[in-house]
């Protein structure tokens, strides 16, 4: 790649299968997280553009919804060569423009192209169901269609795999969409846009407006009747907002909203194990993941050494811009991010909580803070009630299992929940009792592009990935046939 990230002619908006000027003529810039300056700039979409952009879906819909199903899914096989064998650019783009390591990011590729594999095989396997009607004289069809023009807002902490996860099934299901990546990190869903193209996928399938003014982009869309679905990852409170939105024309909607993970250790856990699975729920993108453990529950025999074991890995990781080698934490994505950090831990310190490590900023440019582990922090600590996004582990101690489950649940969020035991009794018990969308079981990663992914709750509703990922952007028809 240039010392630009992208090139110009690929930093504007992608509008029916053409690159265009924002209609203003505007421009915004990219912020490096790693020392606060201007990586590069993007076209600042208008209202204009983005009804421009559904305009271009519109007008594709009913060609890509007639397109054989194999079709489509060789195109998105084709874009999971693509996305595969530009790893290493895609991997740099997003270190560049949100602060992950390379390594992570090239995570995030192999993550991302997955969806893409994943639903050039679901594309072919779409199905409806015939049946005689219980009381006969009757047959019963049922018909799957896509469900049309779709909205998709993405947020910035993961450029890449929060876009296939919505790209893939919606291509998959024979459904066009305007794309509206999150204004810190447009980069990435900018080149994606472009190796779809290459891939085959035909012009105002996939259409991308970068834009910084989301909301009226995102309402200006939501009145129009022609718009079918919108699928948000973001916030709770802006996931809210979109729903009140979406129902004056009805539209399908999918939210995945906050998290406040709990991460449940007992007595009978491989410790060793759990402080391993705490590092990866953790600090998973500096942890700045939905999915990210919040909370730390652990059973008073153990609490103490698992503290320790898990502060010991913490502070061994090395803070640094996201490119450089041997770094293991990059930066948050800005400084607003840093200071919500700092207020958790502050308050929590100030109620009571020790720093075991971390607890503070580095000093020089960039939006960092250090990896972090406190103890004796009290239950009713905002750290222990709010999104920190960051990486910050608070630990409280229980008692019993009927308390750790009881606390765990004390959130008005339900995405993911973690715990480590070797009892198979209490597993079982434990995926039936903890009120989340998923559950990782002796794992810190639960994430997988073949499971449904999703939360309940202020989560969110609906599922990405998985069997059921495809369901969201298809309708049922049902047809009765004379039986003669």
């Amino acid at each position: 790649m240039s010392t630009d990230p992208l090139p110009l002619d690929r930093r504007q908006l992608f509008i029916g299968g053409e690159w265009r000027s924002a209609s203003g003529g505007g421009r915004f810039d990219v912020i490096d997280p790693a020392d606060g300056s201007v990586l590069t700039d993007v076209a600042d979409g208008t209202v204009d553009d983005a009804r421009a952009a559904l305009e271009a879906a519109v007008a594709a819909q009913a060609d890509w919804a007639a397109t054989p199903p194999r079709e489509r899914g060789e195109i998105l096989r084709r874009a999971f060569d693509l996305v595969t064998s530009r790893a290493d650019d895609l991997a740099r783009l997003m270190s560049l423009e949100m602060g992950k390591t390379v390594a992570e990011a090239r995570g995030e590729v192999t993550y991302g192209a997955e969806f893409l594999r994943w639903f050039s095989e679901e594309a072919v396997r779409v199905h409806g169901r015939w049946m005689q009607a219980p009381a006969g004289g009757s047959r019963l069809l049922t018909v799957k269609k896509p469900v049309g023009p779709c909205l998709f807002i993405t947020p910035w902490n993961f450029p890449l795999a929060m876009g296939t996860r919505k790209i893939g099934p919606a291509v998959a299901a024979g459904c066009t969409m305007v794309v509206k990546p999150a204004g810190q990190t447009p980069l990435t869903m900018l080149l994606l846009a472009d190796l779809m193209t290459e891939a085959g996928l035909p012009a105002g399938v996939l259409n991308v407006v970068t834009s910084r003014s989301s909301g009226k982009v995102s309402e200006a869309l939501m009145a129009d009747p022609r718009l079918r679905k919108v699928s948000f990852t973001g916030s709770t409170d802006v996931g809210k907002v979109l729903v009140r939105q979406s129902a004056d024309q009805l539209q399908r909607v999918s939210m995945e909203l906050g998290g406040n993970a709990p991460f449940l250790v007992f007595a009978d856990a491989d410790i060793d194990a759990a402080v391993a699975g705490a590092m990866i729920a953790k600090m998973r993108n500096m942890g700045e993941a939905c999915t990210s453990a919040n909370r730390f529950l652990v059973e008073e025999p153990v609490a103490e050494e698992f503290a320790a074991k898990l502060a010991e890995r913490m502070d061994a990781l090395r803070l640094g811009r996201g490119q450089d080698d041997g770094v293991d934490v990059g930066p948050l994505i800005d400084a607003d991010a840093v200071a919500d950090v700092t207020a958790l831990v502050d308050q929590a310190v100030g109620a009571g909580a020790r720093v075991v490590t971390g607890g503070t900023t580095p000093d020089g440019p960039g939006f960092f803070y250090r990896p972090t582990v406190l103890v004796d922090v009290p239950v009713d600590a905002d750290v222990n009630r709010q999104e920190i996004f960051g990486p910050v582990a608070p630990i409280t101690t229980f008692a019993t299992e009927a308390e750790a489950v009881e606390r765990a649940n004390a959130t008005e969020y339900g995405l993911a929940a973690y715990a480590f035991t070797r009892d198979l009794a209490r597993t079982i018990r434990l995926a039936e009792s903890l009120d989340f969308g998923m559950i990782g079981m002796n794992t810190g990663l639960v994430s997988n592009p073949a499971a449904p992914f999703g939360g309940v709750k202020a989560s969110g509703f609906g599922r990405e990935g998985g069997f059921e990922g495809i369901e969201e952007y298809l309708d049922t028809t049902y047809v009765s046939l004379p039986a003669g």
